[in-house]
C-alpha cells in the first residue's frame, strides 16, 4: 500500500511538472501584438441611431462610450464604433453599464489606437471554473483535486501542443492518437492510482480509440464527407493555411471527441472487476472476464445515447430547419452536414461499444494474475 501512495503520489507530481512546462511552452505562433494592451472597460453609453432593425435581425453601426476600468489607461473615455452585422452569431451589441474588452496602444499614457473586441467575460468564466472545482473538491476530495488536475493537464495539452502542431502541418490523426494516449494516461493513473487497475482502462481506452480511427478513416471515405464542415475551416484556409488536411482534421476529431465516453467505460469496467476481485481473490480469470462483460453491457447501453445527446446539440437548429420546412427524410440524411455528423456519433458510438470487451478481457487478465 505504501508503494502504491509513493508511485501514486510521484506520477501526481509528475503530472503537476507537466502542466507547468506546457503553461510556459511557446507555441510557436504570435499571442499578441507588440505594444498593444487588452483591459477591461465600462459602456457608460450607447448611440442606437445608426442601427437599423428587421425583425430580430439589426444592422448598422452602433457607437458606444466606454471607461478604461484597468490597465495603464485606467479612466480614460473613449468614444468606439460598434459595427453590426446582421448575424446573430457573430454580432455583440451593448447596454450601458456592460462590461466590454477593448484592445489599446498608445504613448505617455495618451491612447493612440482603440478596437472594441467583444463583452468581458473573463471573471465569470473564472469564478464559473472555481465553483466547478470547489464543488469537485468538496465531493470526491483528494480525488477531486486529482480529477481538476487532469482537467487542466488536458486543456494544456490542446492548447500548447494539440492545435499549434495542427497548423504546423503535423499528420492529424498521428498526432490526434498521441495526445489520446497522454489524455488517458493522465487521467486514469490519476484518478484510478498507478496499478494494473489503471493499466487495463488506459489499454482498453486506446484499443476502442484505435478501433474509432480505423472506421472513422474507412467509413469517412465511404461517406466522401470533407472536413470543411467542421465550422469556422474556410476561415482557417483564408487565413495563411491553405495546405491544412480538413478532411483528416475532421475524421482525428472523431475518436478525439469520443476518448472521454471511451476512458468512463474502461474505468467503469476495470475498477468493477477490481473490485471483485479483491472481494473473491479466488475467482477464475473467466469469471472475471465474464463479470467485466455483464459491467459493460450495461454501461454501454446507456454510454452510446449520452454521445447522442452529446453530439445533437450541434445540429438542432439546422434539424429545426428541414421539419419546419417539411425537407422529405431522405434529403436530410444525404446532407453533407447531417451526414458528417452520423458518421461523427456512429463511429465513437462503436469505438465505445469495443472499449468494453477489450477492458474486460484485459481486467480479467490483468487483474486476476497470481
Amino acid at each position: 500500500m505504501i508503494q502504491h501512495n509513493q508511485r501514486d503520489r510521484a506520477f501526481s507530481l509528475f503530472i503537476v511538472l507537466a502542466c507547468v512546462i506546457l503553461f510556459f511552452l511557446p507555441t510557436g505562433f504570435p499571442e499578441r501584438e507588440d505594444g498593444y494592451v487588452r483591459s477591461k472597460a465600462t459602456v457608460l453609453a450607447v448611440d442606437d441611431s445608426q442601427v437599423h432593425r428587421r425583425g430580430v435581425v439589426q444592422t448598422g453601426v452602433q457607437g458606444v462610450s466606454l471607461e478604461v476600468a484597468e490597465g495603464p489607461f485606467k479612466g480614460k473615455q473613449l468614444e468606439l464604433t460598434n459595427t453590426i452585422l446582421g448575424k446573430l452569431e457573430m454580432d455583440k451589441v451593448f447596454q450601458p453599464g456592460d462590461r466590454a474588452l477593448v484592445v489599446l496602444k498608445g504613448a505617455q499614457g495618451e491612447i493612440e489606437v482603440a478596437n472594441l473586441i467583444d463583452h468581458y467575460r473573463l471573471d465569470v468564466e473564472i469564478v464559473l471554473f472555481c465553483l466547478f472545482a470547489a464543488l469537485l473538491f468538496w465531493y470526491a476530495r483528494w480525488t477531486g483535486v486529482k480529477a481538476v488536475l487532469s482537467f487542466v493537464f488536458t486543456i494544456l495539452v490542446l492548447w500548447k501542443a494539440l492545435w499549434p502542431l495542427f497548423l504546423k502541418g503535423w499528420d492529424p490523426i498521428f498526432l490526434s492518437l498521441l495526445v489520446v494516449g497522454m489524455v488517458v494516461g493522465c487521467v486514469v493513473f490519476l484518478v484510478a492510482g498507478v496499478n494494473r487497475t489503471a493499466m487495463a482502462a488506459f489499454c482498453g481506452t486506446f484499443g476502442g480509440a484505435l478501433a474509432a480511427c480505423l472506421l472513422a478513416l474507412v467509413f469517412g471515405k465511404l461517406f466522401k464527407v470533407h472536413g470543411a464542415v467542421i465550422p469556422f475551416a474556410e476561415t482557417l484556409l483564408h487565413t495563411g493555411f491553405p495546405n491544412l488536411n480538413l478532411t483528416k482534421i475532421f475524421l482525428a476529431g472523431i475518436f478525439l471527441a469520443s476518448s472521454g465516453a471511451m476512458m468512463d467505460v474502461a474505468v467503469d469496467i476495470a475498477v468493477s472487476v477490481s473490485e471483485l476481485v479483491e472481494k473473491k481473490p479466488d475467482i477464475t480469470r473467466a469469471e472475471a472476464i465474464a463479470s467485466g462483460m455483464n459491467v459493460g453491457r450495461a454501461v454501454v447501453g446507456t454510454m452510446t445515447t449520452t454521445l447522442l445527446l452529446a453530439y445533437s446539440g450541434s445540429f438542432t437548429a439546422l434539424m429545426m430547419v428541414f421539419i419546419a420546412q417539411g425537407t422529405p427524410v431522405v434529403n436530410m440524411l444525404n446532407l453533407t452536414y447531417i451526414a458528417a455528423e452520423i458518421l461523427h456519433t456512429m463511429a465513437g458510438s462503436l469505438g465505445v461499444v469495443l472499449v468494453a470487451p477489450f477492458t474486460a478481457v484485459l481486467s480479467g487478465w490483468l487483474l486476476t494474475e497470481r
